[in-house]
């Protein structure tokens, strides 16, 4: 559509507005202007009237089929790309669930398998152990002094912070009264309950989703939610659907990948994304600095669970054991000469 086109577009409205009957009693009006005022019934000759108004009728018929077309096909291929990602998340899902199936299962373990195991066991006891002695020395202390200085929180402090905050469910995200959220480091998911006793459908609810606010529920009620997203998202990937009439799901793409969520609404209570369960199948999706970062992140995590270093921490006990192993070398070079002085 061109400029000089749309320019009309204000007045063919209100002209639109005022015939009750819709378009029929619209083109009765212009056409009996054109009839009345203009002589455009036999200014050109016989048949050529209808000829120009069937040519200027082709013409936009012909834009208004394409445009009909490319609608559809991108509603077509957006209710694609949404039940793909129901279909991935339904079957993580239902990995997830076997998973924790097969872990709660009780197994016997062969003799040999019970040696091994108790081996393990006993490993992890002495590396634990080392780790603790080797934390409690001078040097060690007086690298904990350094950092309280330069304002790091104390492991106390930070569980005092962490205390109260839920704790993520099954999908990284919260049970809430109204709503159920989800997330893995690209997408957060929303479920919500349309309370009602009649099938919902789309013109029932209203869902306006922004870069970093979400406002959504039922026509001529309170929203159910209305807040700001703690992060922005992709508004072109985040779509919503009504599922069986009854629920509202809403799909959120993250724009930074690399962020868990402590919550889907800012005014809502946090999770402790230091308990979330990163998935080792999503590292895969990732790029190389990426997945490097999250292993890393997974690697440190694992480490507090059972009470070692993380990655940092080992690096600086790694330099103060080069240091002082440098000193004892040294000394044991120097040691004629520190008697002759």
């Amino acid at each position: 559509m061109t400029k000089t086109e749309e320019q009309f577009d204000g007045m063919l409205l209100a002209l639109a507005q005022q015939h009750e009957g819709g378009v029929q009693d619209l083109l009765d009006t212009f056409f009996s202007f054109l009839a009345r005022k203009t002589d455009f019934y036999i200014g050109g000759g016989e048949g050529a009237a209808e000829k120009l108004v069937m040519s200027k009728f082709k013409k936009h018929e012909a834009s208004a089929l394409a445009k009909a077309a490319s609608d559809k096909a991108e509603r077509t291929e957006q209710e694609r790309r949404r039940k793909e990602r129901l279909e991935k998340k339904r079957k993580e899902e239902q990995a997830e669930e076997e998973k924790i199936d097969n872990d709660s299962r009780i197994v016997e373990l062969t003799d040999e398998q019970a040696v091994k195991l108790q081996e393990e066991i006993d490993n992890k006891k002495l590396a634990n152990d080392t780790a603790v002695a080797g934390s409690s020395n001078n040097s060690a202390k007086k690298d904990e002094n350094t950092d309280s200085k330069n304002g790091n929180v104390s492991d106390e402090e930070e569980d005092e912070k962490e205390k109260n905050k839920l704790k993520p469910n099954i999908g990284n995200g919260a049970d809430m009264p109204n709503y159920r959220w989800t997330q893995t480091l690209g997408e957060v998911e929303i479920r919500i309950p349309l309370k009602v006793n009649f099938s919902v459908r789309p013109r029932d609810v209203v869902v306006s989703i922004a870069k970093k606010h979400l406002n959504c529920g039922l026509k001529g009620h309170p929203p159910i939610l209305d807040g700001d997203f703690p992060h922005e998202v992709k508004l072109e990937e985040s779509t919503w659907v009504i599922e069986d009439g009854k629920l509202l799901l809403i799909n959120l793409e993250k724009v930074n990948k690399m962020q868990w969520w402590a919550h889907v609404i800012t005014s809502e209570p946090e999770i402790s994304t230091k308990k979330v369960n990163p998935e080792p199948s999503k590292l895969s999706d990732l790029d190389g600095e990426t997945r490097g970062l999250v292993e890393k992140m997974m690697y440190d995590q694992r480490q507090k669970e059972l009470g070692l270093p993380t990655s940092d921490e080992q690096k600086k006990q790694d330099v103060i054991k080069s240091l002082c192993n440098s000193i004892l070398r040294w000394t044991s070079r120097n040691v004629n000469l520190i008697k002759i002085i």
